[in-house]
């Protein structure tokens, strides 16, 4: 079952959206074996002895027991998703009592990734999301391929700040815009220079930063 769609921001769209790694069923795995065996065993022990019958309830009780384990184990992965989004990244776990963690990619300072031998064969492995605030360090079991997921929350990152630039851009050319018409008085448009001249002042106010200032300076001068 996919993230809900109707838990997503306005505009945030869906990178990956991922479900634990199979591996996650380890331990059930490494039992369910063994009592195979068992089963296997029993069935094969051809004696109608008392001792028989109480060995096969025990198997019994030990399968129901295992079933009942890997029910409830399946029902917490089902519900346990790891989301990676255009704005942040979201872990959500839990069937009746849930936990989550929810961390905006601006607030990302690191990303890193620990697979042992056995892990990187079969494509799991632990993800470590540091960040800024009080949350500090998120670490997350069972990742599909966390080297690609790490990469691909990079990827986002970069959209963003991208994206934010961009806006950004805009926003300072729209200011220059109207600080070029209040001090100018005409409806011609204004030079180079002018455009300059009300950065500066922009600037000054401290409505831009002097890194916008320099970034939207070299673009006008370009133009001339």
């Amino acid at each position: 079952m996919p993230y809900p769609t109707k838990l997503l921001n306005q505009n945030e769209t869906v990178a990956l959206d991922l479900r634990p790694h199979w591996w996650y069923f380890g331990r059930q795995i490494l039992t369910g074996i063994p009592l195979f065996v068992v089963i296997v065993l029993v069935l094969a022990w051809s004696s109608g002895s008392v001792l028989k019958d109480i060995v096969n309830w025990i198997v019994v009780a030990l399968v129901v027991v295992w079933v009942v384990w890997l029910g409830l184990k399946y029902m917490a992965w089902a519900r346990t998703y790891f989301v990676v989004t255009n704005q942040r990244v979201v872990y959500r776990t839990g069937v009746l009592s849930r936990h989550g963690v929810e961390v905006p990619l601006e607030r990302i300072n690191n990303i890193n990734f620990r697979q042992r031998i056995f892990e990187r064969l079969i494509g799991a492995g632990n993800l470590d999301i540091q960040s800024a605030g009080e949350q500090g360090s998120s670490t997350f079991d069972f990742v599909r391929h966390p080297d690609g997921v790490q990469a691909e929350i990079y990827r986002q990152m970069e959209g963003r700040d991208r994206q934010q630039a961009a806006l950004g851009a805009d926003a300072v050319g729209e200011a220059v815009a109207r600080a070029v018409g209040q001090g100018g008085g005409g409806s011609a448009a204004p030079s180079v220079p002018e455009e300059i001249e009300a950065l500066a002042r922009l600037r000054d106010a401290g409505h831009i930063t002097p890194e916008e200032f320099e970034a939207k300076k070299a673009e006008l001068l370009d133009r001339m």
